[in-house]
């Protein structure tokens, strides 16, 4: 048995608490500033909203105020699973604290930094950070769906470390020394899904696809991924999830009818994190600066509807 100290209250981190659980390790669910209520909430009945269902009341849940504390009690495990705007926050809080036990990362996204792209396990100090990434929706996780992901580090003995703590009959997963083709994979996927979302017939939803693979391996590669990764769980799986059943590709529908950004944010989806929306708000001044429309047109066009407010307009084809 194990002691994970798990960061953020929200649907992934929750629903990671299910493979810890049944795993028979000791777990403490930390919420971020933003989620007191969703923690006196579980400590009161377990009961999360966004995933419909009860987590185990063996689970120890605390507020954020208390992490610095928290994290002195000897965790063999800290994962992070706070979403792509806490990434900050945390990465701030965990480098301002000595703890020395290996780190997850459940977050998805990219950040930039000293005018430079990069992954976000770069962000933290911890020498021994692992990073997951693929087809996974927290409620299948958390209704214990058959679920397969990559968990990836640059010293992959350290993954399948990890990985030997929490394999279970439903939450199984591939290894994969690519920390950066893998993390940038989980990122960008969200940008395809809206472009393929976008699309008004399967034809054309196939041609996107299609495409969207090829530049998504030229991407990882252009900033030293491997190509290759692009066809396994964190590039085609995870893309196909998030083409099936998104935000993302919610999104992109909106935007193939010809609405804004902004327009389609405020009518349709006011109350909801468009995780390619975000990222594409964090690096694409950074994407549209450095990258060619002629080598990147699927990206570039899409990234440049979301930033400059325009309509999107599918004209690589």
């Amino acid at each position: 048995m194990a002691k994970f100290l798990i960061i953020g209250a929200g649907a992934m981190g929750s629903a990671f608490t299910f493979p810890c659980v049944d795993n028979n390790h000791n777990v403490t669910l930390v919420g971020s500033p933003l989620e007191n209520d969703q923690i006196e909430s579980l400590k009161r009945n377990c009961f999360h909203k966004h995933l419909d269902c009860k987590l185990s009341n063996k689970i120890n849940f605390i507020k954020s105020n208390n992490l610095k504390e928290e994290i002195k009690n000897n965790y063999d495990v800290v994962v992070v699973g706070v979403n792509s705007k806490g990434i900050d926050w945390i990465s701030n809080e965990l480098n301002s604290i000595n703890f020395k036990a290996p780190m997850l990362l459940l977050t998805k996204g990219l950040s930039v930094k000293n005018d430079k792209l990069e992954i976000l396990t770069s962000l933290f100090k911890n020498s021994n950070v692992s990073a997951v990434a693929g087809p996974c929706l927290a409620k299948d996780l958390s209704k214990r769906n058959k679920t397969g992901v990559v968990f990836t580090n640059k010293n992959i003995s350290s993954a399948e470390a990890l990985g030997k703590l929490l394999k279970t009959n439903y939450y199984f997963m591939d290894y994969s020394n690519d920390i950066i083709g893998v993390e940038m994979c989980a990122a960008i996927k969200n940008f395809y899904s809206m472009v393929i979302g976008s699309s008004k017939d399967l034809n054309t939803a196939a041609i996107l696809m299609q495409k969207s693979v090829i530049e998504m391996g030229k991407f990882i590669k252009l900033f030293g991924g491997l190509e290759q990764t692009v066809y396994g769980l964190a590039g085609l799986g995870d893309l196909y999830v998030s083409i099936a059943g998104g935000r993302n590709r919610k999104m992109g529908q909106h935007l193939g009818e010809g609405h804004t950004y902004s327009q389609a944010k405020t009518k349709f989806m006011a109350n909801d994190t468009v995780e390619g929306a975000e990222l594409a708000f964090q690096i694409g001044p950074k994407i549209l600066k450095d990258l060619s429309k002629k080598d990147f047109p699927i990206m570039y066009s899409l990234v440049e509807s979301i930033c400059k407010d325009k309509k999107f307009v599918i004209n690589f084809l």
